[in-house]
């Protein structure tokens, strides 16, 4: 989740990055514009797509009033308009109380990439997006440093979808409620690695319960539902929140985004090359 810091304390954000060591080599230019094109659809649907918007609200809202059981079931089935409606009107867990509104995630719902966080911030929840406060800027840096954009071959998601009380962490009960959302993301998405920011998100994903410290640097691959095959790797890297606090990791998050594009690069030269077409 992203800490707020207004001003940060009379810094600029260039003179903060360069407090942190992270400029020039983690210094933000300015973002293009993501074609919404490419996107999750985190708004209404087009008024001409009515039908499609009945049906698709018909299947969320009977996810939302099935048994936990069923309902996991009911979310592995739905597309990207009918998950954003039924996160929308989520009530599974206490976090959907004291909500603004549900963050479903944004970016390229065809991307190698997928960034997952803990939840929401307050900026986050009043905005609906994903990684919009301080931590949000320096994770865009972070981005940019190996030839990344928020948008643009990237999607950033959340373990849980609904803010938690001042910030703090997601329960693990609350993450395994969100869970079915989390997982239909990543079947749709079908990224070629997927980077976990913080303990939380690697509790939520992997199960591990161990320190981050103890989790950094090993190998790990999410299956989803298919024990038997390969699965996508996963690299386990420190919160942008928590590197904006603890100044002395920032090298530590720059060997693991070194080695998430190790990883995804070797992937991508051992898939079989594509038959010419005729």
């Amino acid at each position: 989740m992203s800490a707020r810091n207004p001003g940060h304390q009379g810094l600029t954000r260039a003179e903060l990055l360069r407090e942190m060591g992270l400029g020039p080599q983690w210094c933000l230019r300015a973002q293009a514009s993501v074609e919404s094109a490419t996107q999750a659809p985190l708004g209404a649907p087009a008024a001409d797509d009515r039908r499609q918007e009945v049906a698709a609200g018909a299947a969320a809202a009977s996810a939302v009033l099935q048994p936990p059981a069923n309902r996991a079931a009911a979310i592995a089935a739905m597309g990207w308009e009918q998950l954003q409606q039924s996160v929308a009107a989520c009530r599974a867990c206490g976090l959907c109380q004291a909500r603004r509104q549900a963050v479903l995630g944004v970016g390229d719902v065809n991307a190698d990439w997928l960034f997952i966080g803990e939840g929401p911030g307050a900026e986050e929840d009043a905005r609906g997006e994903p990684f919009v406060g301080p931590a949000g800027q320096l994770l865009d840096a972070m981005l940019e440093a190996i030839d990344l954009r928020r948008g643009k071959n990237v999607y950033i998601a959340n373990a849980v979808k609904c803010r938690p009380p001042g910030n703090r962490t997601p329960e693990a009960a609350e993450m395994a409620t969100c869970a079915p959302y989390l997982q239909r993301q990543i079947a749709l998405i079908r990224p070629r690695l997927i980077v976990l920011l913080g303990r939380a998100a690697a509790h939520s994903v992997l199960g591990e319960t161990g320190s981050l410290a103890s989790l950094r640097g090993k190998p790990f691959a999410y299956r989803g539902t298919d024990s038997a095959g390969a699965g996508i790797p996963v690299v386990v890297s420190y919160h942008p929140a928590y590197l904006l606090r603890t100044m002395s990791d920032k090298a530590k998050a720059w060997e693991d985004l070194c080695r998430a594009r190790a990883l995804l690069r070797a992937a991508k030269s051992e898939e079989p090359a594509e038959p010419p077409s005729h």
